[in-house]
């Protein structure tokens, strides 16, 4: 059983604040949905405290800036703020730096096969809190791709277009289930109904190109 403590309350709130302008793509959902969601699914299998709280502050650093990663290490400590940093593919400070469609694509692509590298080699606590992230995001994507007024105009709202973010969530589908990542066996079921949904005929690869 995980327990939580007044930390998970804190981080709730420092979640709360620090995406407190920003929603969910295509959406005026609140930002805090998906985080409280992605804490919800850690706990879902079996995640300690401080996963949870990772997965409440996982897109911190890439959404709101790299200066939080010293106040989350300060507040919550190193086990969160290495899962945290462990879970960043890159910050809004660097994302920043890229404006036009063709050079966000370009960095979109860098770091996703980076990201999916790095996976290859990080360790088991930050695997769960990374794979309860993209499960989460994999079930919007397909709830999207169910919806008859929304279908594979979802695609739409990703840099690396259809082909790009099947693909991603194809490679992070096999670096979990070869971890033996608990969430693996959802996360690729899940997936394939997405390649189902979006009318591959197969498993789409990520390409560097």
């Amino acid at each position: 059983m995980t327990v939580l403590t007044d930390r998970f309350s804190r981080a709730v709130d420092y979640a709360r604040i620090a995406h407190a302008a920003q929603v969910r793509k295509g959406s005026n959902i609140p930002y805090l949905y998906h985080l409280l969601g992605v804490a919800s699914l850690v706990i879902e299998f079996g995640g300690s405290e401080d996963q949870a709280i990772a997965g409440l502050l996982h897109d911190t650093l890439e959404d709101c800036g790299a200066a939080h990663e010293a106040v989350i290490r300060a507040q919550f400590g190193n086990a969160v703020a290495d899962i945290v940093k462990d879970c960043t593919d890159g910050t809004a400070e660097g994302k920043a730096s890229h404006t036009d469609p063709e050079a966000k694509r370009r960095d979109w692509t860098r770091r996703k096969l980076a990201y999916l590298a790095h996976l290859k080699a990080a360790p088991d606590q930050t695997l769960l809190v990374s794979a309860c992230d993209k499960l989460h995001n994999a079930r919007a994507i397909v709830q999207d791709l169910e919806h008859p007024e929304v279908g594979t105009r979802v695609f739409d709202r990703f840099t690396g277009g259809r082909e790009g973010t099947l693909g991603y969530y194809q490679a992070l589908a096999e670096i979990f289930s070869a971890s033996e990542v608990k969430a693996a066996r959802v996360l690729d079921g899940t997936v394939d109904w997405m390649h189902e949904l979006a009318g591959a005929s197969s498993r789409v690869a990520l390409q560097s190109g």
